[in-house]
């Protein structure tokens, strides 16, 4: 396996580091933390204008065709940044259900758009109850002539409050098996009949919480087959779990790191004390295995293959390690390591414990770290099912 980026990669990412030194202003940044929402519309305009809202894409398709290389180091760059990608990403793998499974008319209606960074689709997936057990979905559509009238409740249904659609998975037959009762559709969030609740999450991010009752949606905004809703979803699920979160680890690091070249009290630099250097280094460890995991799924993808099992890997071991690492290195700094950012005596503007605060929510995210373990051992390890 040749896991090295290509000089490709790698001028892609000096571009991307000037972009972000543009349009990633501090006063982006401070409305993010501010308002908890992981998006800005301006950032998102930006991004669609230098054509990578879909980078990787075919060019055919509105892309720029980057290899998953490429991809890679672009993707990198702006994790490390911190960059308000929850819009894009979900507003990406919306298209992407639609380019594979939408009508002639869907994709001139959705896919345009949509990589032009005009509109915002959410993701419709969870709900409350039932967690990283999608298919086990409760929210109804029952169809009504040329209509489908929806009833139910999604839960972290992130940007709901300024995004323009949700793709969102109903059961329209309860009497087949979990997985073959459902269907997907295109719902704009303006119609009348949704509810949008905020949630903030420990990290201080708004999610949301959103109440479908009697909301009519035209059979021209179902994607896919009736009752073929789970073979829509796993296109743009199984990307979303091939997912690591090696960006916020190494953004960490990086932060602690620069601590240590201060002074402590005793006018010595912190990485002086043998307990500063083993717990760098043993970030540092965790970071490159990370990094080498998403290497190998990007090697999968530029032979063709899906990296099931391997993505379940990496977003397994990068969400447990920034979790563990967070612990560890707000340890490492004492009684100083809860202040939070904004305080003037927090040490790295409070990156430690920000990110131990929003570490606990990444061992959920695109299914639990149980749903990952599941996932390896009976797939990747051929092991029976234990439930």
């Amino acid at each position: 396996m040749d896991f090295e980026i290509p000089e490709s990669g790698e001028a892609l990412r000096k571009k991307v580091r000037e972009f972000l030194a543009e349009a990633l202003t501090p006063e982006v940044k401070e409305k993010i933390r501010r308002t908890g929402t992981h998006h800005d519309e301006g950032f998102q305009k930006a991004l669609a204008a230098r054509g990578w809202m879909a980078p990787g894409w075919p060019v055919e398709l509105g892309g720029q065709g980057q290899d998953s290389f490429d991809l890679l180091a672009f993707n990198e760059e702006l994790e490390l940044a911190g960059a308000p990608m929850y819009g894009p990403a979900t507003t990406l793998m919306a298209a992407n259900a639609v380019a594979q499974f939408g009508t002639e008319q869907q994709k001139v209606d959705i896919i345009e758009p949509s990589l032009r960074g005009a509109v915002v689709f959410v993701l419709g997936f969870s709900e409350p109850g039932c967690g990283s057990d999608v298919a086990a979905a409760k929210t109804r559509a029952e169809r009504e002539g040329d209509e489908w009238v929806i009833n139910g409740a999604k839960m972290f249904t992130t940007n709901a409050h300024v995004g323009d659609y949700v793709l969102l998975l109903a059961r329209t037959d309860p009497d087949r098996p979990k997985h073959q009762g459902l269907t997907m559709f295109v719902v704009p969030l303006d119609s009348p009949g949704i509810e949008i609740r905020a949630i903030y999450t420990l990290s201080g991010e708004r999610t949301n919480l959103t109440f479908y009752a009697d909301v009519r949606v035209p059979d021209s905004l179902r994607i896919g087959e009736v009752n073929d809703g789970w073979r829509v979803l796993t296109v743009g699920l199984a990307e979303e779990r091939s997912g690591a979160f090696g960006g916020e680890s190494e953004r960490l690091l990086q932060r602690m790191e620069a601590w240590a070249e201060t002074n402590d009290a005793t006018d010595r630099h912190h990485y002086e004390s043998p307990d500063v250097r083993e717990r760098l280094g043993r970030a540092a460890t965790e970071n490159e295995v990370i990094r080498l995991l998403s290497q190998r799924n990007a090697w999968m993808n530029a032979r063709g293959r899906l990296p099931g099992v391997e993505g379940s890997m990496a977003k397994l071991f990068s969400s447990e390690a920034i979790t563990r690492q967070s612990a560890d290195l707000v340890d490492m700094l004492g009684p100083d390591g809860i202040r939070l950012q904004g305080d003037p005596d927090a040490p790295a503007d409070g990156e430690a414990e920000w990110a131990f605060r929003y570490a606990q929510g990444t061992t959920t995210y695109g299914g639990t770290s149980e749903i990952q373990r599941g996932i390896i051992a009976e797939h990747g390890l051929g092991l029976p099912r234990s439930r």
